[in-house]
């Protein structure tokens, strides 16, 4: 869990029926650990913690149907691109990857949003 749930208040994800939706996740570190400052690492975090949010509520990463990522730096497109590949490739999302002005913290390199839709 990141602090800004608490302080903003809202859901990592929330399910609605087979469809499970998780907030735009950053990668802010693990306790204990410090902030990756390789963009394709900062993927894999976010992609960690999607992860966890969607097993949470009985989903499992071949059940990604859609991911956005908002990258700060065009520059990082292959590394964040390799390291999505890597975390969500067996499930082979519609993806879109978009250049923004900055996130949240300025030492954050990408965020993502992630939707999947949960076999039985």
């Amino acid at each position: 869990m990141s602090p800004y749930e608490s302080r903003y208040v809202f859901a990592r994800a929330v399910r609605v029926g087979d469809v499970i939706h998780v907030a735009g996740t950053a990668p802010v570190p693990a306790p204990g650990h410090e902030l990756e400052t390789r963009a394709g690492a900062q993927m894999l975090r976010c992609a960690e913690i999607a992860r966890e949010a969607i097993e949470g509520l009985g989903g499992h990463i071949g059940d990604v149907v859609r991911t956005r990522m908002f990258i700060v730096n065009p520059a990082d497109a292959d590394d964040i691109g390799a390291a999505h590949a890597e975390a969500f490739g067996d499930a082979e999302p519609a993806a879109t990857m978009v250049v923004v002005a900055g996130l949240l913290d300025p030492l954050w390199l990408v965020e993502i949003e992630v939707e999947a839709i949960v076999s039985e």
